[in-house]
């Protein structure tokens, strides 16, 4: 146990997990997480659905259930109708249902801008938590959904691109990581995580902190939605994937001509990503034939190796 650290909290702030783990008993322990964001659409409905997939990720992500939720509200109450508020909360309210959860409450503040979200309590057995860390030489990497999210909406927002383009990536962020997480509890999962907002490299390099371990990535063998080529053609950017790309920089990054061909995707902040687990290499491929017998989209994207430093291969 680390000083001054209460024995029931498995997994805590310092750990730079998913979400916080706390024992309550040698059968049962709490997992507990909270985010919530400006609208990356314009439909209120859609945003909130999109907000509460999200904040329900973490528990898939570390094994858990979810149980209950408390809604995070933020609005501008004396520029923007009510109305909008009821959609926003309604399609959140659905998602939240849709994963067997209770909102059982929640706050509201006014503000200049709209942000939403909740905060999550799930169950989880304290013996078959997921970290976000203990991946091993060898394994593989299997992620559950395709990137670009933060290139697509950026560039509908921008009309770089026309709406129609972020529609596969609409339907894939509102879609709960419930599955996706079923299907791995069948195999030996050593570390897991969900891809957000660091993106898929800045969450593999939390993944392999201070393990001495690195990464292959087979960037050929990334899903990505079928217009993230087009909004990287036509000039989209997110602040957020420079931000990402200097986090992972400081940990190793190998740069060469694959990655600046695959750098804006890479980068690419998601909202409501998928998860990547860290696996033997033998059961990777099962579980990619599992997931897609459940029409999730997931691929072995790379390896753990034993040499330090991420490299892309073509």
């Amino acid at each position: 146990m680390r000083p001054g650290i209460d024995e029931r909290l498995l997994v805590g702030y310092q750990d730079r997990d998913d979400g916080a783990v706390y024992q309550l008993d040698t059968e049962t322990a709490l997992v507990q997480t909270v985010d919530f964001f400006t609208p990356i659409v314009d439909d209120p409905v859609d945003f909130g659905a999109i907000a509460a997939a999200n904040a329900l990720s973490d528990v898939y992500a570390m094994g858990g259930q979810p149980l209950t939720a408390l809604s995070l509200v933020m609005y501008p109450y004396k520029t923007w109708p009510l109305e909008l508020l009821q959609q926003i909360v309604a399609g959140g309210t659905e998602k939240i249902a849709e994963s067997g959860c209770l909102v059982v409450g929640g706050h509201s503040v006014g503000d200049e801008e709209i942000k939403f979200g909740y905060a999550i309590t799930g169950r989880v057995a304290p013996d078959q938590v997921w970290r976000n860390q203990g991946a091993r030489a060898g394994d593989a990497l299997v992620l559950t959904k395709p990137l670009g999210t933060g290139l697509l909406a950026t560039a509908v927002k921008r009309d770089l691109l026309p709406a129609t383009a972020l529609e596969d990536a609409l339907v894939s962020m509102k879609r709960l990581n419930r599955d996706a997480a079923a299907c791995a509890k069948k195999f030996p999962i050593h570390a897991a995580t969900d891809i957000t907002g660091y993106g898929l490299l800045g969450h593999l390099v939390e993944m392999l902190a201070g393990s001495g371990l690195g990464a292959r990535v087979r960037v050929d063998a990334i899903p990505r939605f079928a217009a993230v080529d087009e909004a990287v053609a036509v000039g989209a950017k997110t602040g957020a994937a420079r931000t990402n790309r200097a986090f992972v920089v400081e940990h190793g990054l190998i740069e060469d001509a694959v990655l600046e061909k695959h750098a804006p995707v890479l980068f690419d902040p998601q909202t409501s990503g998928g998860l990547l687990f860290a696996l033997c290499a033998d059961a990777a491929e099962d579980l990619v034939r599992d997931c897609r017998k459940k029409e999730i989209d997931a691929a072995v994207i790379g390896t753990v190796s034993s040499s330090p430093g991420i490299g892309c291969l073509a």
